[in-house]
């Protein structure tokens, strides 16, 4: 695929990083919403015809999970979103792919996937999750370790969804923890793909040689905007997870974990680089290019490693106590938020995960190079919480 993806799928793809805020769905100002702000925005294509919508069953606790269909085309692609209810990039990132639709149906990539492809697109999967910004359903169930007990109701959807229309291709979209690196370069992991295995051999099979496939296109797509920030998950087969059992299913799936990005905490460039590749790979599926494609590209990236802080404070002192000879070390925190049980509001806290050498380790957020200073040794501690505002406090007062 070489010819074609420097003369046009590298062309496109750079056109639709050029042009994103010409195109983007407006009205998202935060990657914490609901599903009814998730509908307010889908509502404004209502009227543009966009999509044909069908209501798939509800969720636990009666949300609507609704599936949208884009394009005519016999190729079946298949994209679910927010299975995690706090994992929501690539959700806004489909609302961006329904708006480039929308403003510009006559671009060769709108009417090519529309004529060439059949989406079908949940992006919302765990509503109820959604709604408390949390991990699992209101059943308190990992929905992606429910692929084969189908214990809760949105894993019945997806689980029916596929075997309904059997998609040829299908993108399993999520959020990772945006502290893991690509492999030990130190440098942070905007975007982890994966062509799960669907066997505990991890052999490739054709269904997962095209996923293989698809999964080198879209490193190539990203390797234009982030050389250095793409990573892949190792291939373990997990027999209880949708991802590995829907490649296994007959459905060549690629897995997209949106990761970190330095000084963006609402992910919206990671959210733009979903959005251009996915519309960039469409385009290849559509055009046919995919049986082209090598996949040395995906073979040869990084793992995916967590070797990641949000805040690390280097060359410190820390004497523990008063018989023994203090030493120099670094100190890896992290933060996270919680409710306040007085004001109802979520506070900002930080949380001392290691202490010692980091030398390996790299922060998202900041480092600061204590020159020898004197750490206090009362609140050295690991797993010591504290308000996040306070970390000048960890260093011992002369």
């Amino acid at each position: 695929m070489s010819t074609f993806f420097q003369s046009t799928i590298q062309s496109l793809a750079c056109e639709l990083f050029n042009s994103y805020d010409s195109y983007k769905a407006s009205g998202i100002s935060s990657s914490r919403f609901t599903q009814a702000e998730m509908l307010q925005w889908l509502h404004l294509f209502k009227d543009q015809r966009l999509f044909g919508k069908s209501v798939l069953g509800t969720s636990a606790e009666g949300r609507e999970i609704a599936l949208y269909s884009i394009g005519d085309g016999s190729t079946k692609v298949m994209l679910w979103s927010q299975m995690h209810g706090d994992e929501p990039t690539a959700t806004m990132a489909l609302m961006d792919i329904f708006s480039f639709f929308t403003k510009n149906p006559e671009h060769i990539a709108t009417k090519t996937i529309r004529e060439k492809l059949t989406l079908l697109v949940i992006p919302m999967l765990n509503p109820d999750g959604a709604e408390r910004f949390t991990r699992r359903t209101a059943q308190m169930i990992d929905m992606n370790r429910d692929a084969l007990a189908l214990m809760t109701p949105e894993a019945k959807i997806l689980k029916n969804t596929r075997d309904t229309y059997q998609p040829e291709y299908g993108f399993n979209l999520h959020d990772q923890e945006p502290r893991y690196t690509v492999g030990t370069t130190q440098k942070i992991t905007a975007v982890a793909l994966l062509a799960p295995a669907a066997d505990e051999s991890r052999g490739d099979n054709p269904v997962r040689l095209r996923a293989k496939r698809v999964a080198s296109t879209l490193a190539q797509v990203l390797n234009l905007f982030i050389p250095e920030n793409l990573a892949k998950w190792d291939d373990t087969f997990y027999s209880t997870a949708f991802g590995d059992n829907i490649q296994k299913w007959g459905t060549s799936t690629v897995l997209i974990e949106s990761g970190g990005w330095r000084g963006d905490p609402d992910k919206f460039f990671i959210r733009k680089l979903n959005c251009i590749g996915l519309l960039a790979t469409l385009y290849a599926i559509a055009a046919g290019e995919i049986s082209k494609v090598d996949v040395a590209m995906y073979e040869q990236i990084p793992f995916n490693m967590k070797l990641g802080y949000d805040y690390i404070i280097r060359n410190a002192v820390l004497k523990s106590n008063g018989q023994i000879a203090p030493i120099r070390v670094d100190v890896g925190i992290n933060f996270n938020k919680r409710i306040n049980t007085v004001t109802g509001q979520m506070d900002d806290y930080a949380i001392i995960m290691e202490i010692g050498d980091l030398s390996a380790f790299t922060s998202l957020e900041k480092e600061v190079n204590a020159n020898g200073a004197e750490l206090n040794a009362d609140l050295i501690k690991l797993e010591h919480s504290f308000s996040a505002g306070e970390i000048e406090l960890l260093f011992k007062r002369m």
